[in-house]
């Protein structure tokens, strides 16, 4: 089953060449050219990672974007894209996993990609198995209250 990216980028030709680059590579790419766009796909479908460009209709769309994929059930892995790289550690702040400089280096850029599906992936497991383990725990301290509850007040044979 290939891996669901949606990619985001105001600039057409950007957009038609990552696409092209990450379908050769084993992908299923879609994409849009906005926030709002990525927005609306994003809640009709699933992805395993969101890529958006950081300056769209706004010098900060891609945080949008950013913000909209870490608010989906399915929990993608992001990314933002960027011709400016002097944003700091400000873009992990805003929820990215992870920083794309353009021009971006293809064999780069896949190494990256991998490494942060394969690292997110691991993530959601995790706590994924935290939060069963914590359901469990629940359950049995809820079951052990409850019979130590009727074992101690419960009706008693005549």
């Amino acid at each position: 089953m290939k891996r669901r990216i949606l990619l985001v980028d105001d600039e057409l030709a950007i957009l038609l060449t990552l696409r092209a680059i990450l379908e050769m590579n084993g992908f299923e790419v879609d994409t849009a050219a906005s926030a709002r766009e990525a927005a609306r796909k994003m809640k009709s479908g699933a992805y395993e990672m969101v890529i958006s460009d950081m300056r769209m209709e706004s010098d900060t769309a891609g945080y949008d974007v950013i913000r909209t994929a870490r608010q989906q059930p399915y929990d993608p892995a992001t990314a933002i894209l960027t011709a400016y790289p002097s944003l700091g550690n400000e873009w992990q702040i805003e929820g990215a996993h992870s920083l794309l400089v353009k021009p971006v280096n293809a064999d780069e850029m896949l190494r990256q990609l991998e490494a942060l599906l394969i690292t997110h992936q691991d993530q959601k497991m995790l706590a994924q198995r935290r939060s069963q383990n914590g359901a469990v725990r629940k359950s049995a301290h809820a079951n052990h209250s409850a019979s130590a509850h009727s074992a101690a007040g419960g009706p008693k044979a005549v």
